[in-house]
């Protein structure tokens, strides 16, 4: 079994920042690509960023210049620095991680979402 817990979300008037992790624990043999999607309500899931083991980087259009993913593949942790955020920022930001577990079963794994707010 394997379990991603965010931790970082809040309230951050415009322009202001916060910093996401995710961390990845349990029966893992490795972790592929991770990243974060967000849903604003009454919107659909969207991807915002993702980080492969390699360190190969994509980024939403809306967030480039913005947000900034990292991982530490030792820790098995993944990252969004966000800056210059906006209020349609807001959303519930979950994290996402293709896992291979000690079984050598590859899945893709979320955690349950943290929420951020931008808001004055």
């Amino acid at each position: 079994q394997v379990q991603l817990v965010e931790s970082g979300g809040g309230l951050v008037q415009p322009g202001g920042s916060l910093r996401l992790s995710c961390a990845a624990s349990g029966s893992i043999f490795s972790i592929n690509t991770m990243g974060w999607n967000r849903q604003a309500p009454g919107k659909q899931r969207e991807l915002v960023a993702t980080i492969t083991s390699g360190g190969n980087i994509n980024y939403a259009d809306s967030v480039k210049g913005r947000f900034t993913i990292s991982r530490d593949n030792a820790k098995n942790t993944v990252y969004l620095q966000m800056n210059s955020l906006k209020p349609e920022d807001t959303a519930v930001y979950y994290c996402n991680a293709l896992v291979t577990n000690t079984a050598r079963a590859t899945f893709s794994s979320w955690g349950q979402g943290t929420q951020v707010t931008v808001s004055s």
